[in-house]
């Protein structure tokens, strides 16, 4: 067998293995990314601005209030400091990678791009592919088909945003919420669950904590240390399920 033919049948296998994989995302990925693709077609950018920013950005939250930058003052500081409030979680999703991802590949570079909420979640969930299928690989396509479900609702939503934006029968006020319902329902999936509601409270009481004390626009940022920081040290006694109810 060729070199071609061994990477065409490697790919194959990957793209096989993840794909039902991520099939809980696609089922999320498409509706949220229409809403937000008819956000961005409500404020007049159509559907290759949804292409765009789906594609060279890749972060949902971020995209969401991306929108409002757009149709806001120009302020690049401003910008800058939003999208770290909002993102930093991803800063420890890289530090939990760390280990997993030592060394370089070809595919690292985009693996490290598209580490989304969603696909580290699915990397964690996880840990070991199917039998003759190499890891990165997997995670590569994972990843890849994760971020073409979310282009693929955010081209379509824009479709019919656009559509919509031109009948004043059609409002789209408060879609914008979509993403916030996502967590939600992610955290009460996980609540019932029975599991790490430690490590939950633990959240919510930081967030709540330093929201009182820094305020609304700078609370972000300093919830995720604290949050952090607290974790690392109730950590022997959450892993144990002391603090769990």
């Amino acid at each position: 067998m060729t070199g071609a033919a061994v990477t065409k049948s490697r790919t194959r296998a990957a793209i096989r293995a993840a794909l039902p994989v991520t099939v809980p995302v696609l089922t999320s990925y498409i509706p949220l990314g229409a809403a937000f693709g008819a956000l961005l077609a409500s404020q007049g950018y159509g559907v290759g601005w949804a292409a765009f920013m789906s594609a060279a950005v890749f972060a949902g939250s971020m995209q969401f209030a991306g929108v409002g930058l757009l149709t806001a003052a120009f302020d690049p500081l401003g910008a800058a400091l939003l999208t770290l409030m909002i993102n930093a979680r991803h800063l420890f999703y890289g530090l939990a990678m760390l280990e997993r991802w030592r060394g370089f590949d070809r595919t690292k570079p985009y693996r490290v791009f598209a580490l989304t909420d969603e696909s580290f979640s699915l990397f964690i969930a996880c840990p070991e592919p199917p039998v003759n299928v190499e890891p990165r690989l997997f995670e590569f396509w994972i990843a890849l088909l994760n971020q073409c479900y979310w282009m693929a609702g955010s081209v379509a939503g824009a479709l019919v945003g656009s559509a919509m934006r031109s009948n004043p029968r059609f409002d789209l006020a408060g879609i914008d919420f979509s993403m916030t319902a996502l967590f939600l329902v992610i955290f009460l999936d996980q609540w019932r669950g029975g599991k790490g509601r430690a490590a939950a409270l633990v959240g919510i009481g930081g967030a709540f904590a330093c929201l009182m004390v820094f305020g609304e626009s700078w609370f972000l940022i300093a919830a995720m240390v604290v949050i952090v920081a607290a974790l690392m040290l109730l950590r022997p006694v959450i892993a144990a399920g002391g603090l769990d109810t």
